[in-house]
């Protein structure tokens, strides 16, 4: 009885640390795709419609984001969606923001 409850509590553990490492990479990934926000609503220029990429080191990491710019409903408005993936490609974060478009 006492080896099958140990073996229970081990496989517990080992779901408890994947998921506890799968928290840490989606928190750090909403930390790369929320610099690259403050980035762009604070850039004076608004970017142009149309996909950009690029790395950030993060935590001791290398991730890979994207950045997509396209129109909004409101004309005035441009709708930027911001994907970042983490050094295996599995997505870690998506932010959507607004901004003005150039007047």
């Amino acid at each position: 009885v006492f080896s099958i409850a140990a073996l229970a509590l081990l496989n517990l553990e080992t779901v408890t640390v994947t998921n506890t490492s799968q928290i840490a990479d989606r928190t750090v990934g909403q930390i790369v795709a929320r610099n690259i926000a403050v980035e762009t609503l604070t850039d004076p220029v608004p970017p142009s419609i149309g996909a950009v990429s690029g790395e950030e080191e993060n935590g001791g990491r290398t991730w890979q984001w994207t950045r997509t710019t396209g129109p909004s409903p409101e004309s005035r408005i441009l709708q930027i969606e911001i994907a970042v993936v983490d050094e295996t490609g599995r997505r870690a974060a998506d932010l959507t923001i607004f901004r003005f478009a150039a007047q």
